[in-house]
Formats: structure tokens, sequence, C-alpha cells
């Protein structure tokens, strides 16, 4: 297992949809940890390299609903 530990901006302001949504995302395959920084406005996001490519993972997020942007 290769963790990865990435930050991204939070695309729009978090509200109760947003948080379900990084909740759910827990659940996405490869995913290890997501966590809301305290400012609310970035997430960070541990995931395992070796099941999902930085582009697949970016994906996913996007998928899942959670507008972000790489830092």
């Amino acid at each position: 297992m290769t963790k990865v530990q990435l930050r991204y901006e939070l695309l729009r302001p978090l509200d109760e949809t947003l948080m379900k949504r990084i909740s759910d995302a827990h659940g996405i395959y490869g995913f290890q940890k997501i966590e809301v920084e305290p400012s609310l406005d970035h997430i960070v996001v541990e995931y395992d390299a070796s099941r999902l490519s930085r582009g697949g993972m970016e994906a996913k997020l996007h998928g899942a609903g959670i507008p972000v942007k790489a830092l």
C-alpha cells in the first residue's frame, strides 16, 4: 500500500449537502481518509496510490459531487 495525502480547495462553501457527500466518499475504493480543514474551505484526502492514480482519485471526487481544485 502506498499512502498519498493531497490537499484540495473546495470550490463552493461547505454546507450540509457537501458534508454528506464528503462523508459518503469515505466508502470509495482506494480512499483512506478525507478530512475537512478547520478553515472549512479545504479538504485533505489520503488515498492508496497502488489502487488509484491521482487523476482517478480526482475523477472520483468530482463524480461524488465534491467540487475541488488541486493546490
